[in-house]
């Protein structure tokens, strides 16, 4: 259980890299407008707030991952690490867009309780 809590917690690293990647690098292209619903003005105006949000986000990948390589003795960093991407994807799915709710905070939740579960508190 402890390796399938790991990998799930390395899964949500690798997507907050990926969140990362679009946020610093393509938030005012094609593909970063289609991401996050954006007009071209809007991307424009907020790229540089943008890629403060980025980087937050690759915080949140180097603790999730730091944790993975710590193994079991990671246990704890992956619980903080993981709440805060389920706090952050609730904040954002209530009052940026709806789909954060199931693209951030729902991996961090079910990352959260396969940790909790092979750490014999779920």
């Amino acid at each position: 259980m402890h390796t399938i809590a790991s990998i799930a917690t390395a899964l949500v690293g690798i997507l907050h890299i990926y969140i990362l990647y679009l946020e610093m690098f393509l938030w005012d292209t094609p593909k970063g407008r289609k991401a996050f619903g954006l007009t071209v003005e809007f991307s424009a105006a907020s790229k540089v707030l943008a890629a403060n949000q980025g980087l937050y986000n690759g915080f949140l990948a180097a603790g999730l991952l730091w944790s993975v390589w710590l193994g079991a003795a990671g246990d704890h960093i992956k619980i903080f690490f993981l709440l805060c991407v389920l706090v952050a994807g609730v904040y954002g799915g209530l009052t940026a867009a709806r789909k954060i709710l199931y693209a951030q905070a729902l991996p961090g939740l079910i990352g959260l309780l396969l940790v909790l579960l092979a750490m014999g508190k779920g």
